[in-house]
């Protein structure tokens, strides 16, 4: 699969926030799940250049968001389009964007955090070189949640 990264449109943006929706306990993904998430996902000014649509064929298929955060370490948020998860495309999907990010801002280490009950996610991203550092306690989409926070050394 061949993936090109463009700057997210606000087209892009709101087709994300308001069609994609996840099945079962993944639906903790979906955008609109956390007001405040969402009020920033839909926000040009504060998805500001930092946020990037997928496409596969000229198809959106997922996104990226890398914050830099002034040490070396990009911080990835990313989210694949929903009829394409579980299908084993995930491995792929993540080491292009960081592969993307890489040759955007020349990173010395990548980071990323993950619900610890998503262990389809964390599998993908052990298998494309992350780490696991510890667990954490977040509040999102109404609740206190488990995050496993991992990094990725170059």
């Amino acid at each position: 699969m061949s993936f090109t990264f463009q700057m997210m449109t606000q087209e892009q943006a709101e087709c994300i926030a308001n069609t994609w929706k996840y099945e079962g306990e993944y639906a903790f993904y979906d955008i609109s799940a956390d007001e405040e998430d969402l009020a920033e996902f839909l926000d040009e000014g504060r998805r500001g250049n930092a946020t990037f649509s997928v496409l596969n064929e000229g198809k959106l298929v997922g996104f990226f968001s890398f914050i830099d955060l002034n040490d070396g370490t990009i911080e990835i948020g990313l989210g694949m389009k929903p009829g394409m998860t579980g299908k084993g495309k995930g491995q792929e999907f993540t080491e292009a964007g960081l592969e993307f990010a890489r040759s955007k801002y020349s990173p010395s280490a990548f980071s990323l955090s993950v619900a610890t009950f998503n262990q389809r996610a964390i599998k993908v991203y052990k298998k494309s070189g992350f780490t696991a550092l510890g667990t954490f306690i977040q509040k999102t989409n109404g609740g206190s949640h488990e995050f496993l926070k991992m990094e990725y050394h170059l």
